[in-house]
């Protein structure tokens, strides 16, 4: 014999009860027990809430619990109830939970339970101890509710003791204006009951509508039968009457005296709205104000945080040819969410690249606007050409400048600049952490460099700069401590935790390995998002992860620093210029270039007084390589293009760079500047036939 037969033989019914999509699917048998029509069917949870006694239902919640933590199935009982509070029915039922929070799943059996002699059909006792239970469990979960969403997902689950609503509405206000910030219960398989509401709740202060006149005079508006709302409310009932509901109330939301919208509950039944019944719905109107008050501030506070820090720092790192980069940000929990941890990448005229992570001290308001000041501060001083050390120096005293006396701030800083194709770092720390390297085979070991004191500590400290080289695939992280500390660890141990995943996850993408040591520092992202009460991370955390590619070939560089006293240098510069390009391509481009650059060197030597320091760097792979030729100098006057006259002696070299080079500026270098020009290398020119050979 099946299962199934059995089962029905013995009148058991088996259940399901999704609390995700807030269903609950009954067998033949169940449906019959729970005053249902004997056949398969799914209800919601609002409906099956009405059919269970209000006090069994908030015993449901400890046996859920139980089989939750225990792993087991649990046994109780429950009434079931009819829409007048009448008992009909008692049950036993086995409960099995899986899930936990407000996912959780129950299925089981349910059985009838003979009732005790004597007992009939008695009412459900003290209907004022129904009332009592009910409001414990409606605060309990409004309570618990984190969004707006929630908060309206309880309210239209909510079973009234005796008098359940089949629609309700929650108003909010926007100006003048009424919007429907949630409903339940207004649309039907194949009905354009949505539609309808959408465009009948078009509503201002002026309109005249029950909600309206709930609002306006901070009164509840009980509309008893569809009698008393086609009398009340002509113009409203015309759409009204369609949605086919007997009796209604109109509830204000007021928080600290101020109406913030309004809750409508429409039932299918006339209501006469006894005092009692009033009672609840007034109750169950003040927690939902408040819930909604709360949750709306949680999420403008959110929301203001989420648009400042993405403001203010980058929202996807620039595509910077050479490098792979990924960053990650996650804000300390509690209060606006925003804090002063931040992280910069700048590409350079230079060709260089500069990279900042730092950490302004605190996570408010104030730290952020502070680590915004610093970012920009930052940004212009790199872009001026400024080295690592002087950048750090320039921005020490900035931020000491602005920070006022009775709210000193510091600031943590790595500041360092990388060369893509040869992968040279120069690297200045303002006691900020050391950066850390991870090799290919996981291995990763930070890497110690000269440091001074936070930014804006001393604002004239000379901070050093440490160079070292990042190979290729190697993979450079840089963080805040936040990363370490978080979670009661010290940097010991911080270290530790992010050493295992370093070690053994895989670093085909750095977005996968970006993700892996978040998760283990902070969880999923689903356990990230908390209510206002309950996170409470101890700092922001950043991190930035930088991978060098493989840039072809070793480059090729030369050197060479030419003095005011030593003008026939200039040669010799066009020489080694000429040797680092002996199996260039095209013969013509070597000869360009050694042109342009013997004019860069003259006019240093006749329009400054300063030295020129020549660094010439070929990079890529043959036949499709790049030449780029530097002239810096100390000068701070910038060169301009000239018109030459036919009979000048000067002014030409713009121009030749400007014809002969494919890219070329001058870029101010903080103390000077770097005049600059680059050249591609082409196929080899084809020579036509003869044109070496002996005359004819």
């Amino acid at each position: 014999m099946r299962t199934e037969d059995v089962l029905f033989a013995s009148r058991t019914g088996l259940w399901r009860w999704d609390h995700a999509t807030g269903l609950v699917w009954l067998d033949a048998v169940a449906a019959g027990l729970v005053g249902l029509p004997g056949e398969e069917t799914s209800i919601t949870e609002s409906d099956a809430r009405a059919r269970i006694h209000v006090e069994d239902f908030i015993d449901l919640a400890r046996i859920v619990t139980l089989a939750t933590a225990e792993n087991r199935p649990a046994e109780g009982r429950m009434r079931i109830v009819d829409t007048h509070g009448t008992v009909r029915r008692r049950l036993r039922v086995r409960i099995r939970a899986r899930g936990e929070g407000n996912e959780f799943v129950l299925v089981g059996t349910m059985v009838e339970v003979p009732e005790k002699p004597g007992s009939g059909s008695e009412a459900t006792g003290d209907w004022r101890l129904s009332r009592e239970a009910f409001l414990l469990d409606a605060g309990r979960s409004l309570a618990e509710a984190r969004t707006t969403t929630e908060v309206l997902r309880v309210a239209s689950s909510l079973a009234l003791p005796g008098f359940t609503p089949s629609g309700q509405v929650v108003f909010g206000l926007d100006g003048n204006r009424l919007e429907v910030l949630g409903h339940h219960g207004y649309f039907w398989k194949g009905d354009k009951g949505l539609q309808r509401l959408t465009d009948f709740f078009h509503l201002t202060r002026e309109h005249e509508y029950p909600a309206v006149d709930a609002i306006r005079t901070g009164r509840a508006v009980y509309l008893p039968s569809p009698g008393d709302y086609e009398r009340r409310y002509p113009g409203a009932w015309a759409t009204v009457h369609t949605f086919g509901r007997q009796a209604w109330a109109y509830l204000p939301l007021t928080v600290g005296g101020r109406p913030i919208g309004a809750w409508m509950a429409a039932f299918p039944h006339k209501v006469t709205f006894s005092p009692d019944e009033r009672s609840v719905l007034t109750t169950v109107a003040r927690m939902l104000a408040q819930a909604l008050a709360r949750t709306h501030v949680f999420e403008t506070e959110r929301a203001f945080s989420e648009d400042l820090q993405h403001t203010m720092r980058p929202v996807s790192s620039p595509a910077v040819p050479g490098l792979e980069l990924t960053a990650r940000y996650v804000p300390a929990g509690g209060g606006l969410q925003v804090g002063g941890d931040w992280y910069d990448v700048i590409p350079l005229s230079s060709g260089r690249v500069a990279v900042i992570m730092g950490d302004v001290q605190g996570h408010d308001v104030r730290a952020a606007a502070i680590m915004a000041q610093v970012r920009i501060a930052l940004r212009a001083y790199a872009a001026e050409g400024h080295p690592p050390d002087a950048v750090l120096t320039r921005a020490s005293r900035f931020l000491s400048g602005i920070s006022s006396p009775d709210d000193e701030r510091f600031a943590t800083c790595l500041y360092l600049e990388i060369d893509p194709p040869t992968g040279a770092l120069n690297v200045a720390r303002a006691g900020h952490p050391d950066l850390a390297v991870r090799v290919e085979d996981g291995t990763t070991a930070t890497r110690p460099t000269a440091g001074g004191p936070p930014l804006g500590v001393l604002p004239d400290w000379s901070y050093p700069t440490t160079r070292m080289a990042l190979q290729p695939h190697e993979v450079l992280m840089l963080y805040t401590d936040g990363l370490l500390e978080t979670g009661g660890h010290d940097v010991d141990s911080g270290w530790a935790r992010l050493h295992r995943v370093l070690h053994t996850h895989p670093a085909h993408t750095l977005e996968l390995l970006a993700d892996a040591l978040i998760e283990t520092v902070h969880g999923p992202p689903s356990h990230r998002v908390r209510g206002p009460l309950t996170d409470r991370r101890e700092d922001d955390s950043a991190l930035l992860l930088i991978r060098r590619k493989q840039w072809g070939e070793t480059p090729r560089r030369t050197v060479l620093s030419i003095d005011q006293a030593e003008p026939a240098r200039i040669a010799e510069a066009r020489h080694q210029l000429a040797d680092l390009l002996h199996d260039w391509a095209d013969r013509e481009q070597v000869d360009g270039a050694v042109l342009v650059l013997s004019e860069v060197l003259t006019n240093v030597l006749l329009h400054t007084d300063s030295a020129a320091l020549m660094v010439a760097e070929v990079t890529g792979p043959r036949g499709s390589r790049r030449l780029r030729v530097e002239v810096a100098d100390s000068s701070d006057d910038l060169p301009h293009r000239r018109e030459p006259g036919e009979m000048a002696s000067s002014g030409r070299g713009l121009l030749l760079m400007e014809v002969i080079a494919d890219a070329w500026g001058v870029d101010p270098r903080g103390h000077g500047k770097s005049t600059w020009f680059e050249m591609r290398e082409g196929p080899e020119p084809e020579h036509p036939p003869g044109a070496d050979g002996p005359p004819g």
